[in-house]
């Protein structure tokens, strides 16, 4: 019988770095399937993600990547949702993200 104690698994994962489960899931996931790239926002889950040459994308990449794909028409009106929804953007962030999205002027 095993030690439900001993950490295995996920829950190693969530000690050794002091991630929230759902990014401790989305880890151990991507180290399970060929050729994934993770949604992490997290500073910390990027760079465990980073140190297990897991590839990151953050939402404000996933709504540019939308963008030029015709997924979305504006960028900033999808900040300005997800804002509304307590998603934390810093002004500085902001306005790059929009630069980049060519949503600047």
């Amino acid at each position: 019988m095993a030690d439900d104690t001993s950490p295995t698994g996920s829950s190693t994962l969530l000690l050794d770095h002091n991630l929230g489960p759902g990014e401790t899931e989305v880890l151990i996931l991507a180290g399970e399937i060929d050729n994934v790239v993770v949604v992490l926002d997290d500073g910390l889950a990027r760079k465990v993600a980073d140190q297990r040459r897991i590839p990151v994308i953050g939402t404000l990449g996933l709504l540019i990547n939308a963008k030029c794909v015709g997924l979305v028409p504006s960028v900033k009106a999808q900040i300005d949702r997800l804002q509304a929804k307590r998603f934390r953007v810093s002004p500085l962030t902001r306005a790059a993200v929009l630069k980049m999205a060519g949503e600047d002027g």
